[in-house]
């Protein structure tokens, strides 16, 4: 296999300028020159029973304080800009669904998805005031699909909340412990991140560590 160039396209934008990044543990990285999203070689994902069972081993739980702590990173700065009893979607909700949980606590409506744990797919014909994606980011194969779907789920002015870990540091790759997780195919970067509001004309904050807002525009012609 030539480490320097891969004939396939970034699966985030669409760029053939695609090149060998890492290889960890025998488990090959590449990244792409335009969007600079790090991705793992589609040959080392695991089979969707495999990934199936890594999932069952989240201890996702609402009682859980601390979980809900960790996800009021994005929680919180997004409960601030949301009007009075808006209708979102937890995207990627997990066997535990927590922050759907959270903002119906505070008198919004939730929709919750998860290819695996809630496969609602009524929820792609709807439209939302604002979406979450808290840890889910990295798991997606497709994300360029991902987030076209995302974007034409979202209202004019609606918010999209993502929290993922940004890989910033290159040295460190090797040793990060995001990459223990065989789940985490995508990694993203705030170049990565500044390409997708590009991307879908959103606007972008980053109110917290590892968290991103992004805010549809309204159409130019309102």
């Amino acid at each position: 296999m030539n480490h320097k160039r891969r004939k396939s396209a970034c699966p985030l934008c669409g760029s053939g300028h695609v090149g060998f990044f890492l290889e960890v543990r025998s488990r090959k990285y590449f990244r792409c020159e335009t969007c600079r999203l790090t991705h793992l070689d589609p040959r080392h994902r695991l089979a969707p029973l495999e990934e199936l069972e890594r999932y069952r081993t989240h201890r996702n739980d609402p009682s859980d304080e601390g979980y809900r702590q960790f996800l009021s990173r994005l929680a919180q700065p997004l409960l601030k800009r949301l009007p009075e009893g808006a209708k979102g979607l937890d995207y990627g909700c997990g066997p535990g669904p927590t922050l759907s949980v959270m903002f119906e606590e505070k008198g919004h409506t939730m929709d919750i998805y998860d290819p695996f744990f809630a496969p609602f797919e009524s929820v792609f014909s709807k439209t939302y005031d604002f979406i979450t994606c808290s840890e889910t980011a990295e798991h997606f194969f497709h994300p360029g699909v991902e987030f076209r779907w995302l974007n034409r789920m979202l209202r004019p002015e609606g918010w999209l909340g993502v929290m993922t870990q940004m890989q910033e540091d290159d040295e460190a790759f090797g040793n990060w412990h995001y990459l223990r997780d065989p789940t985490h195919v995508c990694f993203y970067r705030w170049h990565t991140m500044e390409w997708i509001a590009r991307e879908h004309g959103w606007k972008m904050e980053s109110p917290a560590e590892n968290v991103i807002l992004f805010q549809k525009n309204l159409p130019l012609n309102r």
